[in-house]
């Protein structure tokens, strides 16, 4: 008799920072039943998003490919209206899509004999690129939003996903989806991607969890601090007279508030696996998509000790929390090192359940099993490429880490900047002039990469004048 496949449930949020888990250091935000899920399993400490914001890394999950392997590096605009960007670059094109004919995970996944679920946010394209056209059996309030743009509650307008009562909350309703999904699932194995848009903008909560954190900000005593730095200006004028917010201190109660919603509902599915027996049978991936918004639109959360945040090639752009849990294959209570990328989910998921590597595939992404099953894992270079303006104030570039080292490369000026993280995750210290065969070890290895990928760069703009 075959041996029964695991289930595998991947919960994404939207723009989680790597603090913004009261089990990953934060001591404003609280997160029990997420902080216990992790605990049941593996966190890795060196996690990060395979782009500083989110449709490129969205991508990059179901392909097992870099970004800018697949095509996909910025968030995708169907409107026309943001791209390119022009200043003294002009944005380099990308695909605004997930192409149909990448074998992608929930494709595996369907033709490996399971039921394929996506609950939630997608902004992968438009109608013919939606999840139902990419191997999922069901789509739930997936669609080409990045955003839910009527707020968080019903009426909320978003396709794929009928109103409910005036005054519900988005996190709720797509919580109790993925939960009926899983109730009626019977025994065939399912993959589902619970992709919440939670804790994207625009900041919106329930009342009592607002009230909750406004009582905890004044007994903490940061509710009359001034928790942003205010009036640096971008580091590009591509936004004339625009200037970065840079908030130093966790203390938004909406934002807080969000966080606290998301962790009940993820207790909520974590009360029915169990209630169905599924609970020791299921793979269950948590992770984010990019770095906390910390610079820009009210900069509702600090990555601190990371740099920046969402739209930035330092730290706090890409670093995010990650944990895998099964019981059974992945001891509780485990960290890791290893530095992982957005890529390894597909691989990972895939020798978790038994089956098949797809190599042809999964081109950039390696199985994380290793570290799972507590063996070292080789050091390797990951890579990452944005040629893009970022509407939270960062710059065109690309960049590589290897060890503990991390080059990034600047497209405006093509300027370089290395930084030892082991020494200064907070990216303060330029070592590029006093460190130069490391410096010229990173950059040929980034721009290496870069060409064996063709990868695309941003053009200078002929028509940039910086007076006007």
């Amino acid at each position: 008799m075959a041996e029964k496949k695991p289930n595998v449930l991947m919960i994404l949020i939207d723009d989680m920072g790597w603090k913004d888990l009261s089990g990953c250091g934060s001591s404003f935000y609280e997160s029990p039943n997420i902080d216990a899920l992790m605990q049941r399993g593996m966190m890795f400490d060196n996690a990060y998003a395979a782009c500083p914001v989110c449709s490129p890394s969205r991508a990059s999950i179901l392909t097992g490919k870099y970004p800018a392997t697949v095509g996909v590096t910025d968030w995708i605009d169907n409107s026309g209206e943001c791209h390119p960007v022009k200043g003294f670059l002009i944005d380099a094109p990308y695909i605004k899509h997930l192409p149909l004919d990448e074998y992608n995970l929930a494709r595996c996944m369907k033709d490996s004999g399971y039921r394929t679920y996506h609950v939630g946010k997608w902004h992968l394209g438009t109608s013919s690129y939606y999840p139902e056209h990419q191997g999922f059996d069901v789509n739930i309030a997936g669609c080409h939003l990045g955003h839910p743009h009527h707020g968080y509650f019903s009426p909320y307008r978003i396709e794929n996903l009928p109103d409910g009562p005036d005054g519900e909350y988005l996190t709720d309703r797509l919580t109790a989806e993925a939960v009926r999904l899983i109730r009626d699932n019977g025994d065939q194995p399912f993959f589902m991607n619970l992709w919440h848009y939670t804790v994207h903008t625009p900041t919106m909560a329930k009342e009592e969890d607002i009230e909750y954190f406004r009582k905890k900000a004044a007994k903490m005593g940061i509710d009359k601090v001034n928790p942003f730095v205010e009036g640096e200006h971008f580091p590009t004028q591509h936004k004339r007279d625009q200037r970065v917010t840079r908030r130093i201190i966790q203390s938004d109660v909406v934002y807080a508030a969000m966080i606290r919603n998301l962790d009940m509902n993820v207790g909520r599915v974590l009360d029915v696996l169990e209630e169905t027996g599924k609970l020791d049978d299921t793979v269950i991936i948590l992770t984010s998509d990019n770095g906390g918004l910390s610079t820009a639109e009210s900069s509702p959360t600090c990555n601190y000790p990371a740099r920046e945040g969402k739209g930035w090639m330092y730290e706090g752009g890409t670093r995010v929390p990650l944990s895998i849990t099964f019981p059974g294959a992945v001891r509780a209570g485990m960290h890791s090192q290893a530095p992982t990328s957005s890529p390894d989910l597909y691989p990972t998921i895939l020798e978790l359940c038994g089956l098949p590597l797809q190599k042809q595939q999964h081109v950039d992404g390696i199985s994380l099993l290793p570290a799972l099953q507590g063996r070292e894992m080789a050091d390797r270079p990951l890579f990452w490429h944005y040629p893009h303006y970022g509407n939270q104030g960062g710059t065109p570039g690309s960049s590589v880490r290897y060890g503990k080292w991390k080059l990034i490369e600047f497209f405006e000026d093509m300027h370089t900047e290395l930084y030892d993280l082991e020494a200064d995750p907070s990216e303060i210290t330029d070592l590029s002039g006093s460190c130069p065969d490391e410096c010229r070890r990173l950059k040929d290895l980034l721009h290496g990469w870069r060409a064996s990928i063709e990868a695309k760069i941003p053009q200078r703009n002929p028509d940039w004048n910086p007076v006007i």
